[in-house]
């Protein structure tokens, strides 16, 4: 049994070819929710649904995000309603008082529809819509991902890091806004004074959490402040990393990072951005998988390949230094 954590793109890219390595009938991925939003009335988790279209081989790999081939009917009629009625483009985050209204689970990540700016796709719509209607039912946030996970015939077993809200703000110069909006409407170009998981000190692990984290944990190459950071600042999600072997996979080459805001954001929070500001980050990792041109040194065991990721045979190759770096350490 093994466990991966999965934010952004970096651990799905990872789990594209990691089947010869791990099994994915005893692997668990725990997918990141602090970038989750309400948008429109529904209930949008990219990073779950990031592993929920790509194990179903239905993922927009274009873009790595959305259902590939995917009708924007609705989406473009919103854009073009909410122009026609005087509005302007971009986002609208609901007001202090909207956004802890409702549904325990939409706080402090309420945005209208007026001016929709993620780009949504007609089934991937269907997707977000459901799982709403689930949690309106009563269905916890674990228990509507198992029900998605079934429809798309997934061979892991898929779990949200939590039942409860917890969502990214980025602190910039000029006030607080969402990571949605901080990086899809506004392309991460604002500075970083600070970057907030709120609502995470009363958040809990489920006990389907718990035990994935009894296993062995593999982290791929995903944002160490807000793909990982949300699940790190649940309360009791970093102790049990601390008592279970670790595998961390860097998302940088030294101090170039692949792709993504890491660097920024790191720096933002008082880390050194690269593969040692990462090792530094993750103090109770056991193992690392880092690039063969990088020459960082680190206290623990290194295994060293090309850690790119750009194709099934790149994936592949890396989840085998991945399983090698475990075998040292369990």
């Amino acid at each position: 049994m093994v466990t991966f954590l999965a934010g952004g793109t970096g651990t799905p890219k990872l789990l594209r070819g990691a089947e010869g390595a791990f099994d994915p009938a005893n692997t668990t991925v725990i997918a990141n929710t602090g970038d989750d939003v309400f948008l429109g009335g529904v209930l949008v988790c990219p990073d779950a649904d990031t592993v929920l279209y790509s194990q179903a081989d239905e993922l927009d790999r274009e873009r790595w995000w959305g259902i590939a081939d995917d009708d924007t009917a609705t989406h473009d009629a919103i854009v073009e309603l909410s122009r026609a009625a005087g509005f302007d483009e971009g986002p609208r985050f609901l007001s202090p008082e909207r956004q802890t209204e409702g549904r325990p689970l939409a706080r402090w990540r309420r945005f209208s529809a007026v001016g929709e700016f993620m780009l949504i796709g007609d089934r991937d719509r269907a997707v977000h819509t459901l799982r709403t209607s689930l949690l309106d039912e009563g269905y916890g946030l674990t228990e509507a991902t198992k029900r998605l996970a079934e429809a798309f015939a997934l061979d892991v077993t898929l779990l949200p890091m939590s039942n409860d809200p917890v969502a990214t703000m980025i602190h910039t110069p000029e006030g607080e806004v969402h990571f949605q909006d901080f990086w899809v409407a506004r392309g991460g170009e604002p500075a970083v004074t600070d970057v907030e998981f709120r609502g995470a000190e009363a958040a809990t692990p489920t006990a389907e959490v718990r035990e994935a984290l009894s296993e062995p944990v593999v982290i791929g190459p995903s944002n160490p402040v807000t793909s990982i950071g949300p699940m790190c600042s649940v309360p009791g999600f970093e102790a049990a990393l601390a008592e279970t072997p670790v595998v961390v996979v860097s998302p940088f080459v030294e101090d170039r990072v692949f792709s993504g805001p890491a660097a920024k954001l790191m720096q933002a929070t008082g880390r050194e951005a690269g593969t040692a500001g990462v090792a530094q980050t993750y103090d109770f990792a056991d193992a690392f998988v880092i690039d063969e041109r990088d020459d960082t040194r680190l206290d623990r065991p290194v295994v060293r390949t090309d850690t790119g990721i750009d194709t099934q045979a790149d994936s592949a190759r890396v989840a085998r230094a991945v399983r090698e770096a475990l075998d040292r350490i369990v």
